[in-house]
């Protein structure tokens, strides 16, 4: 258990730079994330390879990874567009309420009881949100991003809960980052008809930012934070990130 918490904590060390570095590299929300789920998964696989780790997994096990996935690329999408139609600051603050959306969504797909305890907690973190933000009407697009991005955050923990139990966390990572980009890819010409972009292709220095992005933050981060879920429950898990804007404003 106490690996599994390191794991997590150093998880979320590494997720507090990714405000950061979208804030530096000069592409719209919709090519960053494109481009970071491209060079996450190309850069896994060749780590895979390296090890010369499997990279099979059972059909059927296949279409879920690939959905997980598009809940991430959608995540990232809604994050990256809070940092740029608001800050870094207000889109951490409205991560944290993953924790609160997870109370919920955790007993309803895994099937337990409500812990009251959870609940309570959740409730308190969207508390502290609204009293933060009711007053700000200035970055309501930011905010209204900020949110949509906590609630599919809380999503994928809970269904990557199930699968690590019969998938490889390397090869689970890898097919959610490849389906996330395939997805991205379909409906990425549609998305930039509501979010316009003048910029498609990195410059040499969003290039190195996308490079720190896709290795640290996500190949390192997001295989971190899965193992953890081996030991520790989706709500835990969620609710540690809420130290991500510690990390991230600092």
């Amino acid at each position: 258990m106490r690996k599994a918490f390191l794991q997590l904590h150093a998880a979320v060390f590494l997720a507090g730079f990714t405000g950061v570095l979208g804030r530096l590299i000069e592409l719209n929300e919709g090519w960053l994330v494109w481009y970071r789920m491209l060079l996450s998964a190309v850069l896994l696989l060749l780590l895979m390879l390296l090890r010369k780790q499997t990279i099979r997994i059972e059909k059927k096990y296949l279409l879920r990874c690939i959905g997980i996935g598009a809940l991430i690329a959608l995540h990232w999408v809604f994050f990256y567009g809070s940092v740029k139609y608001a800050n870094v600051s207000i889109a951490l603050v409205c991560f944290a309420a993953t924790g609160s959306f997870t109370a919920f969504l955790e007993p309803l797909i895994l099937k337990r009881r409500i812990d009251l305890t959870e609940v309570l907690l959740g409730l308190l973190v969207l508390l502290g949100i609204y009293l933060i933000f009711h007053f700000d009407v200035q970055y309501k697009t930011g905010i209204l991003f900020g949110v949509a991005a906590a609630f599919l955050s809380a999503l994928f923990p809970i269904y990557n809960k199930k699968l690590i139990q019969h998938v490889p966390v390397s090869a689970l990572t890898l097919y959610e980052l490849s389906g996330g980009w395939l997805l991205l890819s379909l409906v990425l010409p549609f998305y930039l008809q509501f979010s316009p972009a003048t910029k498609h292709l990195p410059s040499l220095n969003d290039w190195f930012w996308l490079l720190m992005l896709a290795l640290f933050c996500t190949v390192l981060a997001v295989q971190l934070s899965v193992n953890a879920l081996k030991k520790i429950s989706p709500f835990t898990a969620n609710l540690t990130y809420n130290l991500e804007p510690v990390y991230g404003i600092a």
